[in-house]
């Protein structure tokens, strides 16, 4: 009874703190923000400006200093978004270097994302409007530690909101050891080295559609539940580009369903992760 109360009022204070950057956000704009707005702009531009500046600068970037200085110790069942909130579950890892990591998901028939720069992101508004193609779209950022994805490969499907997707971050682990959580030191590295053998930590998923953010109204993809099928459809066209040499399993945790942070979203997984070891790299 006692520990269950214990876990609760642990839960309770973990969600009130990620509440609190909301709550003073909301303050800064009703006293300070929209005020400035509304002497400069028409009403409803302001109310616009007020949200865009609120929901896509200032929350992300409040929690994010959060959790700079209450960052996690251990590797994760799934990574975040910028502002903190769930997203999707880590369901992949591959070992080898990165020149490996690259051939194998070409081979595979994956693309890489484009970089988030100012010119790709009115290529994907573009493209959606207009309903043009755009197989290399850039992906938003999704954070393990800290950190953003190192490398994000996808392959787009007919509509151009759907697409396969995973992202990946770099990791070392201990070779001695019989592979586990304890023996990935995520929180050890910050950079890669063009000529390590690591393991690539993924989260892999496929974007379903679009649906509004609960806690801000931004517009967001919806991610298809089963993110296991997406573990599996890279491992089954990975063997078949023949680039594998072995394929293990690791458990993270136990089967988890996750509610994320689209309206009506919610993630299932199994806990576990795929770990491929891949051939050498073919020389060029």
């Amino acid at each position: 009874m006692i520990s269950s109360m214990l876990n609760y009022s642990v839960r309770f204070l973990k969600r009130f703190i990620v509440l609190v950057p909301g709550i003073i956000i909301a303050y800064i704009s009703v006293r300070n923000i929209f005020p400035y707005f509304d002497q400069r702009l028409p009403l409803g531009f302001a109310i616009l400006a007020t949200w865009v500046l609120g929901a896509y600068v200032l929350v992300p970037f409040l929690i994010r200093v959060v959790r700079i200085f209450l960052p996690a110790k251990h590797l994760p069942l799934y990574c975040v978004t910028p502002d903190g909130f769930a997203s999707d579950p880590l369901n992949i890892g591959i070992v080898g270097t990165r020149r490996q990591l690259l051939q194998a998901m070409e081979a595979a028939g994956w693309q890489t994302a484009d970089p988030r720069t100012l010119r790709a992101l009115v290529h994907q508004l573009y493209s959606f409007v207009f309903e043009e193609p755009y197989p290399t779209a850039p992906m938003s950022h999704l954070y393990l530690f800290g950190r953003r994805q190192d490398l994000a490969f996808e392959i787009a499907l007919k509509s151009g909101t759907n697409r396969h997707h995973v992202r990946f971050w770099a990791t070392t682990f201990t070779d001695s050891k019989q592979l586990s959580v304890a023996s990935i030191h995520w929180h050890h590295r910050k950079t890669h080295v063009q000529g390590d053998n690591l393991l690539w930590v993924g989260a892999a998923s496929l974007d379903a559609g679009l649906a509004p953010i609960k806690h801000n109204l931004q517009i967001t993809h919806m991610i298809h539940p089963d993110t296991n099928q997406e573990r599996e459809l890279i491992v089954s066209q990975l063997r078949a580009a023949k680039v594998v040499k072995k394929v293990t399993s690791l458990k993270l945790q136990k089967p988890t369903r996750l509610n994320n942070r689209a309206l009506r979203g919610y993630l299932h997984t199994d806990g576990r992760m795929a770990i491929i070891d891949l051939k050498p790299a073919a020389k060029r």
